[in-house]
């Protein structure tokens, strides 16, 4: 293959796909169960089928410009918080979906590695909240944690405390975009993998 052409198809479809991935973080679908901070948006699907397509790494780039265009273009209004937590939720799950459907490219292990993707970063969304996200979130506005809590209490009647938030608030929020993100890929990256492969 020429290594010119690789990189020159690699670069392109890495910049039309995050631009599309900020344009998706832009449109934010607010769920009943969580409090108004804590919003779904598709913006994960351009950088998964970057993965797919490209490789693991090509995911990550998505997520990165996404957020960096994000943030230079509309700021942020959670001090970078739900930035970053976009960020590293979204590269958890391109990123383990990727290295399975990589291993063996088939329409099976698109699927196998689309529900790994949702069951790994709902997991690691859970930790990353509890032990840095959130109280970094606090500290950031001056908001004790009782105050976020107290948020996700008055949409939640099984919220009682931080670790319930995040067992009835977080998990399922990931769970839910998990299986929304999986849907929508598998079906259109089952008909476009043929012909958006470049390695």
């Amino acid at each position: 293959m020429d290594m010119g052409k690789f990189n020159t198809k690699y670069m392109a479809k890495n910049a039309v796909l995050s631009v599309i991935a900020f344009l998706l973080m832009l449109l934010e679908i607010p769920l009943w169960f969580t409090p108004e901070f804590l919003k779904m948006d598709l913006s994960d699907l351009p950088a998964v089928i970057a993965a797919f397509a490209m490789g693991p790494i090509a995911g990550i780039i998505v997520e990165s410009i996404k957020v960096i265009l994000k943030i230079g273009i509309t700021s942020t209004a959670t001090a970078g918080v739900g930035e970053l937590a976009n960020f590293l939720v979204g590269s958890i799950f391109s990123v383990t979906a990727a290295i399975i459907y990589r291993k063996n490219r088939n329409k099976k292990n698109i699927l196998l590695g689309l529900i790994a993707g949702t069951v790994v970063m709902s997991v690691v969304a859970s930790i990353l909240n509890y032990i840095v996200l959130l109280p970094f979130y606090s500290k950031a506005y001056g908001l004790p944690l009782t105050v976020i809590v107290d948020m996700a209490k008055s949409l939640n009647s099984y919220v009682v405390d931080l670790r319930t938030f995040i067992a009835f608030g977080i998990f399922p929020f990931n769970i839910f975009k998990g299986i929304i993100l999986t849907i929508i890929t598998y079906a259109i990256y089952t008909r476009v993998r043929t012909s958006i492969e470049i390695d």
